[in-house]
C-alpha cells in the first residue's frame, strides 16, 4: 500500500462524504474537540510502535473464537504464516447464548490499537499488502460475515452491521495512529457495503458508522485511562445497547482494563 498519509486520507473523505463525516471522524468526545495528532502527516515508525502480522492477528483472534464457539477453525485454518478460509457459512451452537445476534453484539476490545489490525483487517500492517473482503480475519471482519451470512434484507443487514461496530473498541495513544485506526474502520464499512449490497454507502449511512467510531476508537493513555499527558481528563465512552456514556476507567476497575469483561 505504499506510505499511508492520514491527513490525505481525511481529504478522501471529506471529499466523498462530506466535511460533517470527515469532522466526526477527527472528534474526540471527551475533550469535545479534535483529536491530539501530528499533522506533519508521516509516521515514524522508530517511535517503539510493535506492528503485528495479519497472521499472528490472525491466530490470537482465532483463540478469541475457539472459546466463544467452544472449537476451533471456526473461520479459518492458520497455516505456515498465513491461514486458509473456511468458505462454509459459519454454525453456531444450539445454545441460545450463543447465537449469531449475540456473536456480533460481544464485545471486544483492542488495546494500544495502532492501526487496529485486530478489529480490521485491510491490509497486513508489516507488509502493506492489501487483503481481500473475503479472506480478512479481524474481530470486527468477523462480525461483518456473520452478518452478511444471517440477514435476509438490505435493511436488516445494515442494522445488524451498525451493532457490529457498536461492539468493537479500540484505544490509542498517538494520534496519528488513531486516525488511521478510524479510517481503517470507516473504509472497512464502506467496503462490506460494496460486497454485500453492492453499492456505496450513503452519506447518512456514512454519518452514522463514523459518529459509532467517533465513539468507540479513542485516544487515551492506557496507563491513566486519560486522553494524554497533558489531557488530564478521564476517557468517556459509550455503551450503545445500555445507552449511557461512562467514564472508561469505570469499566476497567482500578484503571488497567482487566476488569471489563470483553
Amino acid at each position: 500500500m505504499g506510505t499511508i498519509d492520514p491527513a490525505v486520507m481525511m481529504g478522501k473523505i471529506a471529499e466523498e462524504y462530506g466535511f460533517k463525516v470527515m469532522e466526526l471522524l477527527m472528534r474526540d468526545r471527551t475533550l469535545g474537540r479534535n483529536i491530539l495528532w501530528d499533522i506533519g502527516g508521516r509516521r515514524p515508525r522508530e517511535r517503539a510502535e510493535v506492528f503485528t502480522p495479519a497472521w499472528v492477528c490472525n491466530e490470537q483472534n482465532n483463540l478469541i473464537d475457539a472459546a466463544w464457539f467452544g472449537r476451533r477453525d471456526v473461520f479459518n485454518r492458520g497455516r505456515d504464516g498465513s491461514w486458509i478460509t473456511i468458505t462454509e457459512p459459519v454454525s453456531f451452537p444450539e445454545d441460545k447464548k450463543r447465537t449469531w445476534k449475540k456473536y456480533v453484539d460481544a464485545r471486544r476490545l483492542e488495546i494500544t490499537c495502532g492501526e487496529a489490525p485486530y478489529l480490521a483487517s485491510r491490509y497486513d500492517v508489516v507488509t502493506g499488502e492489501e487483503i481481500p473482503v473475503e479472506e480478512r480475519i479481524g474481530l470486527l471482519d468477523r462480525k461483518l460475515r456473520v452478518v452478511g451470512e444471517n440477514t435476509a434484507s438490505e435493511e436488516e443487514w445494515l442494522r445488524w452491521a451498525r451493532r457490529a461496530f457498536e461492539s468493537v473498541y479500540g484505544y490509542e495513544y498517538q494520534g496519528d495512529s488513531l486516525v488511521l485506526a478510524r479510517m481503517n474502520l470507516f473504509y472497512t464499512y464502506g467496503e462490506y457495503v460494496e460486497f454485500w449490497l453492492k453499492r456505496k454507502p450513503s452519506q447518512k449511512e456514512a454519518g452514522k458508522i463514523a459518529d459509532v467510531i467517533s465513539w468507540n476508537i479513542w485516544q487515551m493513555d492506557g496507563a491513566t485511562c486519560a486522553v494524554s499527558k497533558t489531557e488530564n481528563r478521564y476517557c468517556l465512552i459509550r455503551d450503545w445497547r445500555s445507552k449511557v456514556i461512562l467514564e472508561y476507567r469505570s469499566l476497567a476497575g482500578k484503571g488497567n482494563g482487566a476488569s471489563w469483561r470483553i
